[in-house]
């Protein structure tokens, strides 16, 4: 089974070897069929501590590395 990769932005990097990062989608509402966002927050491991606030990251789902963290980065701005 392929793994899932999603792009989205740093908003926080103040835990050790973890980031969370906001991916936001554009979904169409299912009255009014218009797109509005829906945003949703990934802890993801960034082993180095390389990636930084504002950065934007590809992260890819993993096996589970604690109670929240399921995603790791891939690449990014500052890798």
């Amino acid at each position: 089974m392929p793994k899932r990769i999603l792009t989205g932005t740093v908003v926080s990097d103040k835990m050790d070897k973890t980031i969370t990062v906001l991916v936001e989608r554009r979904v169409a509402h299912p009255v009014y069929k218009k797109f509005i966002k829906k945003s949703k927050k990934y802890a993801a491991h960034d082993e180095a501590n390389a990636c930084k606030i504002g950065d934007t990251v590809r992260i890819r789902e993993c096996r589970p590395l604690s109670k929240n963290k399921r995603f790791e980065v891939i690449t990014g701005d500052a890798q």
